[in-house]
């Protein structure tokens, strides 16, 4: 299969800021009615009057895929609201806060289990999710009626839906129970939405993903690579399966991702997180980002976690523990997906210079979501073009290997785990030693998960999947591995923002 490595989504994103623009301007002409009431009741009903001029928006196809482009917006990293990496590295054994011991103390809360409903980061997180899904919700019940191609209509439909899955499914497993809010917020009844069970929500993403996978291209022209994927809604769909332990289900859908034959592994490794390889044979869902944009579509991650020495803020620092989770030979080699993940104490860095084990409190940095000052000045370093992957073909086969191996079919499990293995052995320069990144032979379903789950954490390494691993894989798990101040049963899910409680008159605070 051919691999992409040139840049070919400009059009696409240049496509979201117009869109953006357009959001803007539409914004402009929301109406606040101010209502000269004769009683607080009269006031306290009144549906909101709030919305989208009818006469000015999804009146012609070019505004429905202005607002799909939209969507798309929402859950990019160019806002400092969306640290779902604080969620899924920080929270877990993989990476501290880092920064300046002060800096952002409430991701240190996040990160020692001690973050209340009050928490800054919490709050603006669930700000950030709910504005995708309320996005996505004004797409799915306005396009239905616009005049257009009907193909093009369903297409845009079910990207709005697929996104609406992936915003509910981060979610609901960091909060649990969230409301499930499904139609645009112009009444009370749309806006006072209760708590739904963790189930009613994946049936919702469940749903969603299925309707989105039926009528999703398989693939894009270059205009819209980028866009979500037939393949990205059967992944996405078998990933939901997974983590509510449908072992059977969850193997169809990542079979039927294998099926469509357009993903394969790239043979290096560290080329996924590179912006030549941008969109390539190993990205299954990828959130494209734009530098030099106005209004700003930059990634910010690329600030985020940079050392200081670059224009960073040096947080999201990888631990100990995580660098040791890699194997290492007799002789010293080491897996190379380590040095493609984490910068260490004189080992290659991005700009042909060291790394320093100064740079971090912990000694270590993350390499992954970062761009050489070649690409991005250190001016200019919160405004990055590099996508994240949040889908890689990597990451569905090991998940297959996971489910495989629950339904004790170790000899697929094994399959599945080793190519893995072997794309990293193949990704090794020089001569590789015998004893370093060997398959997996053990057929036992208790030593075989226990692979399974130690590959997991170093192939997606920073990729912020770590503590929803451990969640989901259980109260032993999860507290081995986050230690003694992390209770299973009151800990795992972070408290609705009182913000959110105090607004949504359907939450019992």
């Amino acid at each position: 299969m051919k691999r992409i490595s040139i840049k070919i989504t400009d059009t696409f994103r240049n496509q979201m800021m117009k869109a953006y623009r357009m959001k803007l301007q539409t914004a402009m002409l929301l109406v606040l009615t101010l209502i000269i009431f004769s009683s607080c009741e009269d006031f306290l009903t009144e549906n909101l009057k709030g919305s989208f001029s009818t006469d000015t928006f999804y009146q012609n196809d070019k505004q429905a895929i202005q607002a799909i482009n939209g969507v798309y917006h929402a859950i990019s990293f160019s806002s400092a609201n969306n640290v779902i990496w604080v969620f899924g590295a920080v929270a877990s054994d993989d990476a501290v806060k880092g920064g300046n011991p002060g800096d952002q103390a409430e991701i240190t809360y996040i990160d020692e289990f001690t973050a209340n409903s009050t928490n800054g980061m919490i709050s603006n997180y669930w700000k950030f999710a709910y504005e995708a899904i309320a996005r996505a919700n004004n797409v799915i019940a306005n396009v239905p009626s616009v005049p257009m191609d009907e193909s093009l209509k369903n297409r845009i439909i079910g990207e709005a839906k697929f996104i609406r899955a992936y915003s509910y499914f981060n979610l609901v497993n960091i909060f649990g129970k969230v409301p499930l809010k499904l139609l645009p917020q112009i009444t009370p009844e749309t806006i006072n939405v209760p708590l739904s069970e963790v189930a009613a929500i994946y049936l919702q993403i469940e749903k969603d993903l299925t309707e989105a996978a039926a009528v999703l291209p398989v693939s894009y022209t270059s205009a819209d690579i980028g866009r979500v994927t037939k393949g990205a809604a059967l992944a996405m769909s078998g990933k939901a399966s997974l983590y509510q332990q449908k072992w059977t289900a969850a193997i169809t859908f990542f079979q039927q991702v294998e099926d469509l034959g357009i993903y394969s592994l790239l043979p290096d490794y560290a080329d996924n997180f590179k912006l030549a390889f941008e969109n390539s044979s190993e990205s299954i869902f990828e959130i494209q980002q734009l530098t030099e944009q106005n209004p700003f579509t930059g990634n910010a991650m690329n600030q985020w976690f940079a050392p200081p020495t670059e224009g960073g803020y040096y947080f999201n620092a990888p631990t100990q523990s995580l660098v040791d989770a890699f194997e290492k030979s007799a002789t010293g080699e080491v897996d190379p997906r380590l040095d493609a993940s984490v910068g260490r104490d004189g080992q290659p860095w991005l700009n042909d210079d060291l790394f320093s084990a100064g740079w971090s409190p912990t000694g270590y940095l993350t390499k992954k979501h970062q761009q050489p000052l070649s690409e991005v000045s250190s001016s200019l370093k919160g405004d990055g073009d590099l996508n994240y992957i949040y889908l890689r073909f990597a990451d569905v086969l090991l998940m297959k290997a996971e489910a495989y191996n629950e339904t004790s079919n170790a000899e697929q499990a094994k399959a599945n785990l080793n190519k893995v293995r072997q794309r990293a052995r193949a990704s090794f320069a020089g001569t590789l030693p015998d004893d370093l990144l060997a398959d997996i032979t053990t057929t036992d379903q208790s030593l075989l998960r226990t692979a399974i789950q130690k590959e997991r954490r170093v192939e997606l390494a920073q990729e912020f999947h770590r503590y929803f691993d451990l969640t989901r894989w259980g109260k032993t798990v999860a507290e081995a591995a986050l230690g003694a101040d992390y209770n299973y049963e009151t800990k795992r899910y972070l408290p609705i923002p009182q913000a959110e409680s105090d607004a949504n008159q359907a939450i019992n605070p």
